[in-house]
C-alpha cells in the first residue's frame, strides 16, 4: 500500500509541477500579447489623430477656397502660396499615417498576430 501511495505522491508532483510550467508559459505569452496589442493601440491612436488633423485641414483649405472664391471672384489657386501650403499639409500627414500602418503590420507579422485578432482601419 505504501508503494502505491509513493508513487501517487511522485505522480502528483509531477502533475503540479507540468502543470505550473505550463501556466508560467501561458502568462509569458498573455504578456507578449498584451504588449504587442498596447503597441498596436498606440499606433492606432497616433493614426486617429493624424486623421483628425487631416479634416482640420481639409477645413480651414474648404475655408479659404470659399473665401476665396466669394470675395475675389476668382477659382484659381496656382499663386496662392497658401493653398499649396494646406496641400501639402495633407499629403505629408498621409504620408505619416502609411508609415505608422507600416508598423502596425512589421509589429503584426514580428508577433504573428492576424488580421483577425486586429483591425487596421483605412481612410
Amino acid at each position: 500500500m505504501s508503494k502505491l501511495w509513493d508513487d501517487l505522491k511522485d505522480n502528483m508532483k509531477d502533475w503540479s509541477s507540468s502543470a505550473v510550467e505550463k501556466a508560467e508559459e501561458m502568462s509569458r505569452i498573455a504578456v507578449a500579447k498584451t504588449e504587442e496589442m498596447t503597441r498596436i493601440s498606440k499606433i492606432k491612436f497616433e493614426i486617429h489623430q493624424l486623421q483628425r488633423e487631416i479634416n482640420k485641414t481639409y477645413q480651414h483649405l474648404g475655408k479659404m477656397v470659399y473665401d476665396h472664391t466669394k470675395k475675389d471672384h476668382m477659382a484659381t489657386f496656382s499663386a496662392n502660396n497658401d493653398f499649396f501650403d494646406f496641400v501639402n499639409k495633407v499629403d505629408e500627414i498621409k504620408k505619416d499615417i502609411a508609415r505608422k500602418k507600416n508598423e502596425i503590420e512589421k509589429i503584426k507579422k514580428e508577433y504573428g498576430i492576424n488580421d483577425n485578432e486586429i483591425e487596421v482601419k483605412s481612410d
